[in-house]
């Protein structure tokens, strides 16, 4: 396997760093309460969760996803100021990131600055995801103008502790430039088949585990092993693993969204793991 292949060096996180849960966005949560609900469950090691109402923050406030707000970050509050904080088992420390479509560099600034101040006034997020950004060296500057003026937003409100998170969603290796842009990089996003045999970049060895996030999709059961073996060895300290968005017998895809229902194998990844707090 091309990732065991590596130079010893390049073993980053062999068990000394604890993996944690990045939820790249769960279906609303009037549709899926059990999977918002275990995000703010005792115990769960999540670093982050998107919230995604309609491509972004909506038109108004939706009350059940104000609620499911408030849980997490109830929970998140609970984790990092609880009266027990050697309890073994504690509440999730997890950040809530208001979902930010970037459309691989097509959207207009102001209109995805408007986004923002509407997540941070209706829903407290303390950060954002920027999905579908652009990966190229040509986009990078603008890229870096809108992260500055993200972490100055969060720096304004009271939502955010530690001045937020941003988290770029790439979904493969960008410019290493983008390492700088933001707290963290997701640098892969597909399916188990590719991932098993998947290579990091060489430059990612300059930077700490707590800067990558993998997602993947369609892993069976039997491979979480293998797969928490992959992303220590290629240094993400962020996960979501799902056997849902597979093919099916007859060669057509899965649902739509493979990440928008929990895994059926949840309890077993999340005892894995091991309670935890956010970062």
């Amino acid at each position: 396997m091309p990732y065991l292949t590596a130079p010893a060096d390049t073993l980053r996180t062999a068990g000394g760093e604890q993996l944690g849960f990045g939820v790249p966005g769960y279906a609303h949560p009037l549709l899926a309460p059990a999977e918002w609900a275990e995000l703010a469950r005792p115990g769960t090691p999540l670093h982050w969760a998107v919230l995604n109402i309609a491509g972004g923050p909506g038109t108004r406030p939706d009350p059940h996803c104000l609620a499911a707000a408030g849980r997490l970050r109830n929970a998140r509050e609970r984790a990092l100021h609880g009266e027990e904080p050697d309890d073994s088992v504690r509440a999730c420390g997890g950040r809530l990131l208001g979902h930010l479509d970037l459309a691989h560099g097509e959207r207009p600034f102001d209109e995805l600055i408007a986004d923002a101040r509407s997540f941070v006034d209706w829903y407290r997020v303390g950060g954002f995801y920027l999905a579908r950004c652009p990966t190229e060296r040509a986009e990078l500057p603008a890229v870096r103008r809108l992260t500055a003026t993200l972490h100055a937003l969060l720096a304004e409100s009271d939502s955010a502790d530690d001045g937020g998170r941003l988290v770029l969603g790439h979904g493969t290796h960008p410019h290493p430039g983008y390492a700088e842009a933001a707290d963290q990089l997701v640098t892969f996003q597909g399916p188990w088949t590719d991932y098993r045999w998947s290579q990091v970049a060489e430059w990612t060895a300059d930077y700490p585990p707590t800067r990558f996030a993998h997602f993947v999709h369609g892993v069976p059961r039997t491979h979480l092993d293998e797969a928490m073996r992959v992303a220590r060895w290629q240094g993400a300290g962020t996960i979501f693993f799902t056997d849902r968005g597979g093919r099916s017998t007859d060669g057509r895809s899965g649902q739509t969204d493979p990440f928008a229902a929990l895994p059926r194998y949840w309890d077993e990844i999340v005892s894995r793991i091991g309670p935890g707090i956010s970062e």
